[in-house]
């Protein structure tokens, strides 16, 4: 589907240079002297390399549609993350690489949003947040408890993150995937 080089936003998926790349960022930009134009920062789906690419309003761009299917996490095998179809129960490898840092947040029968564009997975879309155990971090200091003071912990999963001083090993919190950040204590 063709549409006008200002219509894209965050979050949209175009054809270009013979790939398929996600708009990360977009900036409309009107100078002094000349034409209008959309500055995008893209992001290629397939390998993950950044273009900063400026489109004016007058060039078509092949705007791409992907499907998106819901799976389940199985197991993973080498660098490849085996996944089961919701509605099939077709499984399907996809490499580690193409979820990058994220992959290690991936738990058994964890509900994940895979990107298929001509029946090839492009990406795969992590939940918003999952639930993790504390297995090291520093112990708890009399009185830092109130104050908004942050530490570093380990998780199960062996991901570092920082942690209020409230919190202990062993307790389970709730994480957000896409930058390793602690959201809250989980409700047991």
């Amino acid at each position: 589907m063709k549409v006008n080089g200002n219509t894209i936003k965050p979050g949209n998926v175009i054809e270009h240079k013979n790939g398929l790349w996600v708009a990360v960022k977009t900036s409309h930009v009107k100078p002094g002297k000349g034409g209008a134009f959309a500055q995008i920062e893209l992001r290629n789906l397939k390998d993950g390399t950044k273009l900063n690419e400026r489109f004016r309003s007058s060039e078509n761009i092949e705007r791409v549609i992907l499907e998106e299917v819901p799976h389940v996490f199985l197991y993973k095998e080498n660098n490849n993350l085996v996944f089961m179809n919701n509605n099939t129960f077709d499984q399907i490898n996809i490499d580690e690489n193409m979820i990058g840092e994220q992959s290690s947040f991936l738990q058994d029968g964890m509900m994940v949003m895979i990107n298929i564009y001509n029946e090839e997975p492009v990406s795969v879309n992590m939940p918003d947040s999952c639930v993790l155990e504390v297995i090291e971090t520093e112990a708890v200091i009399k009185g830092q408890t109130a104050s908004s003071s942050f530490k570093p912990a380990i998780l199960n999963n062996n991901v570092k993150v920082m942690v209020p001083g409230h919190i202990e090993v062993g307790s389970k919190i709730v994480v957000r995937p896409s930058d390793s950040s602690y959201i809250e204590k989980a409700k047991t």
